[in-house]
């Protein structure tokens, strides 16, 4: 197959896929294997990068070691930190070229002046440096050494010759490069050959044999960063029409002499809205009036209709409550979208906990449009035989769990009409008839639904066993009980912090010794008071049990309970009250 293949182009540019750091007191070096007199070097002492000459090697190092490319720089208060690949997994190809899974990274400090710092300036660097520690086990980090993994197939056709010699970074699509804020320093040193485009989302592929046709399966999704953030604190839409956890999703099919690619995307509601946690377990969630808000309904699906053409937009959210409210404003404002179709399809109602199957009742509402959009073919001679025309973007309220499931089913009526495209099966056949490659399919639109769901809500994703076996099953359940409850945890008590690393690594936020200490604006921390109000709760619970033991032989006894409990009951009230002071917080960019 010409299109893409390993052998496609003389010309195609190639990253340096092992490299070698040397650690000596001063400076960090970083050099290529197959090219040793490739490479750079970065002072310890101000961060400034440097081109390797004769004079940059003058002893041994103290340390040596292989890494397997550079994330990017970052600079802080005072110091500049180099963050680097020590280790990674090949997880399959894109078009034939190695697609890699960054497994672990390493931060390196170059900050000797920090000992000539202000307390204040030490405190910031402190905690910045906790930031990038957490950046250090970031999931879902997917890269090539040799193709950019940021354009889907249909993009990539439109190219123009010569677009594969370009530099990876020039290639990539800025909107998918999860690193593009750390990468700017070394291509102002055009240091081409060691800038490493990162996508995080989700990379899964595997064989599948459909009667005497083997046939690759890949699945590809692609955060975007222009509202980067957790499940909490990034919600709705930002005033440019970016929305929170919008991924792009390509399912690629290569059988016999084609290639198929079909997309799907989803985002959170294109709305003003928000739902700050506050120690309950459904936070209160609130619908943003502003004038603006047409405007930015109107920004983003004129960008995706820029892009991918006509828009079905599936709204999968409850019709009732908490949702319903926010459904409904986004209704009403879809009614001002005349050229996007709105299919508004309450989830839990039709399809509750169990009910797969029904999605065919939104299937069926929508399959005209559906088959209309298409999808892309293209064949071994590079001759493209059908577009996509058109894309669904699905949405809940994390556009995770529900949106995950809804996505798995258009996909497989998808790739039914692909394989009756090229006659692999007949009309009347689909891919569910074949039990074992079936499983596959809906292992990878399983396993792809819990990495994106890790990077948003910290969690694998709810409703699984809907997408892995079609049902619920006792293990799915309580496995979704699990998950439910350490979202629950991570989103009041850690994602605070969590987005402020990604605020920081993203350029949402940049470090200045020009402006004021984030810290000092926000001096206050109330987290720290929640072990004392927890410990206050527990005792007095304890308490007021032994105390109620006692209370029949003694009246004292009867009084301490009372008071026990009275002073309980305060204290959780003190903190329900105030639970929003009580939660994990982000202290460098606002919700917007």
């Amino acid at each position: 197959m010409d299109i893409e293949s390993p052998s496609g182009s003389a010309e195609r540019f190639k990253l340096y896929d092992e490299l070698e750091l040397q650690e000596f007191q001063d400076k960090f070096v970083i050099k290529s294997h197959e090219s040793p007199n490739q490479g750079f070097w970065i002072s310890r002492v101000d961060g400034n990068i440097n081109p390797i000459d004769d004079d940059t090697i003058s002893e041994t190092p103290s340390m040596t070691s292989t890494i397997y490319g550079v994330v990017g720089t970052i600079r802080l208060v005072v110091g500049t930190y180099a963050i680097v690949i020590t280790s990674r997994k090949e997880v399959g190809s894109f078009l034939g070229f190695p697609v890699y899974r960054l497994t672990s990274m390493r931060v390196l400090a170059c900050n000797e002046a920090l000992r000539f710092s202000t307390s204040q300036e030490k405190k910031d660097e402190a905690y910045f440096l906790t930031l990038l520690k957490i950046v250090e086990s970031m999931p879902g980090l997917y890269y090539s050494y040799e193709i950019d993994i940021t354009l889907n197939l249909q993009r990539r056709s439109k190219l123009v010759e010569g677009w594969m010699s370009k530099p990876l970074w020039k290639q990539a699509d800025p909107r998918y490069v999860w690193n593009k804020h750390l990468m700017e320093e070394l291509i102002e040193f055009k240091l081409d050959r060691f800038i490493l485009p990162l996508v995080q989302g989700s990379f899964q592929t595997d064989e599948l044999k459909l009667k005497d046709s083997c046939a690759k399966l890949t699945l590809i999704s692609r955060r975007c960063t222009r509202r980067l953030g957790t499940r909490m604190w990034r919600r709705g839409a930002n005033f440019e029409g970016d929305t929170a956890n919008f991924i792009e999703t390509e399912q690629l099919l290569e059988i016999e002499d084609f290639r198929f690619s079909f997309l799907q995307v989803r985002g959170s509601i294109p709305l003003l809205w928000e739902q700050i946690v506050d120690l309950s377990y459904k936070p209160s969630l609130r619908v943003i009036s502003h004038e603006q808000t047409p405007i930015i309904v109107e920004r983003h699906f004129h960008d995706l209709s820029q892009r991918y053409g006509e828009i079905l937009a599936v709204d999968l959210t409850d019709k009732h409550g908490v949702e319903g409210q926010l459904s409904a404003a986004y209704a009403a404002e879809m009614q001002n979208q005349q050229s996007v179709r709105y299919v508004p399809f309450d989830f839990h109602l039709h399809c509750g906990s169990s009910n797969f199957d029904n999605l065919k009742i939104l299937y069926d509402q929508i399959s005209e449009d559906f088959e209309k959009q298409r999808y892309f073919l293209i064949d071994s001679k590079g001759d493209i035989l059908e577009e996509q025309k058109g894309i669904i973007r699905s949405n809940c309220i994390d556009s995770l769990d529900r949106t995950n499931v809804t996505q798995c089913y258009m996909a497989q009526k998808s790739i039914n009409l692909q394989l009756h495209r090229i006659g692999v099966l007949t009309d009347s056949e689909c891919i569910s008839m074949f039990e074992e490659e079936y499983g596959k399919f809906r292992i990878l639109w399983a396993e792809q639904g819990d990495e994106i769901s890790l990077e948003y809500a910290g969690t694998n994703a709810l409703k699984g066993d809907l997408v892995r076996y079609g049902k619920k099953t006792l293990a799915g359940l309580i496995k979704d009980g699990i998950s439910a409850l350490s979202r629950y945890y991570l989103n009041n008590f850690h994602d605070g912090i969590r987005q402020d690393a990604l605020d920081l690594i993203s350029g949402h936020y940049t470090v200045s010794r020009n402006i004021p200490s984030p810290f000092q604006r926000n001096s206050f921390e109330p987290l720290s008071y929640l072990p004392v109000a927890s410990a206050l709760i527990i005792g007095g619970l304890t308490a007021t049990t032994f105390t109620l033991q006692q209370a029949g032989r003694n009246a004292q006894h009867c009084v301490s309970s009372v008071l026990c409990a009275g002073i309980t009951a305060g204290v959780m009230a003190i903190v329900k009250a105030n639970g929003r002071q009580f939660c994990s917080r982000p202290r460098l960019c606002g919700l917007l």
